[in-house]
């Protein structure tokens, strides 16, 4: 599943291809949604941002589509009256007189008004994004030291989206080896200047992972997410089971399995 910077990063594309410009045609495969298709047109896109991992598409009419691409979604963005030859079944199509954005295979997907949005089941419940500016490592810190997260282990709260939004299993990865924070620990044991550490990473690892133009190339890692332009975001330790520690600690790479997902740390110098 993608996690918060591909998703940003997609957002960032669709946006630019449609904001702005009045929609020409939408096309919404799902039965409850096709009867807002032709009230659409003529609208325009106001705004694709994420939230967490799903996609809030506004309109200028103040209804918002809400999307998650789940493991198998995925969004396009073509020239206007394009439909790429795929296996995959078009479930949203937005298209204005230059570019359409077409979401292909998810099956997570609805329209929405404020009141909507405020009581969805999903977006109701997920934490402060990772990527939001506003977020601090201060807000972080208190995250973790409060009542509801300082008692679980590490591994599964850095995928509970109810946490912090956007994080995935590769940042785990790296945000724990940033913070030098050895996988097993909990936030409660944890001192003062360690969970600050450990804040500090949860905002920086992501941040920098989507101010790059993609990932490095790295194993198991999708090929969409792939760059091998000087810019990409170097993995430290994700995907790199037996090689020397980046750090120079003298440890090597290690894989685990924990919270039901491959985890990779440096038992040297993780404590």
């Amino acid at each position: 599943m993608p996690e918060g910077p591909e998703i940003r990063r997609a957002a960032d594309r669709l946006a630019e291809a449609v904001v702005g410009r009045p929609l020409t045609d939408v096309f919404f495969q799902p039965p409850a949604l096709r009867r807002h298709a032709a009230a659409l047109v003529g609208e325009e896109v106001v705004s694709i941002a994420p939230r967490g991992k799903a996609l809030l598409t506004r309109f200028s009419n103040g209804l918002t589509l809400y999307s998650h691409n789940q493991l198998y979604g995925v969004w396009q963005v073509v020239a206007a009256g394009e439909r790429p030859a795929t296996t995959r079944a078009l479930r949203v199509a937005l298209e204005t007189e230059a570019h359409a954005i077409l979401l292909y295979s998810a099956s997570d997907i609805a329209l929405l008004d404020e009141e909507g949005l405020r009581r969805h089941p999903f977006l109701s419940r997920i934490g402060p994004d990772v990527l939001d500016p506003a977020l601090t490592a201060e807000a972080v810190a208190a995250r973790l030291d409060g009542t509801r997260f300082r008692g679980r282990g590490l591994p599964a709260l850095l995928l509970d989206q109810s946490f912090l939004a956007g994080m995935g299993n590769y940042l785990r990865s790296e945000v724990l080896f940033e913070a030098r924070i050895a996988p097993a620990r909990r936030p409660k044991d944890l001192d003062p200047a360690e969970r600050q550490r450990l804040a500090r990473a949860l905002l920086a690892v992501p941040r920098r992972s989507y101010r790059a133009r993609g990932i490095a190339p790295t194993g198991g890692m999708r090929a969409d997410y792939v760059t091998e332009t000087p810019d990409a975001f170097e993995m430290q330790v994700f995907g790199r089971a037996g090689e020397p520690c980046p750090a120079d600690c003298g440890g090597t790479v290690e894989r685990i399995e924990l919270a039901g997902r491959r985890l990779y740390w440096c038992r040297g110098c993780q404590r």
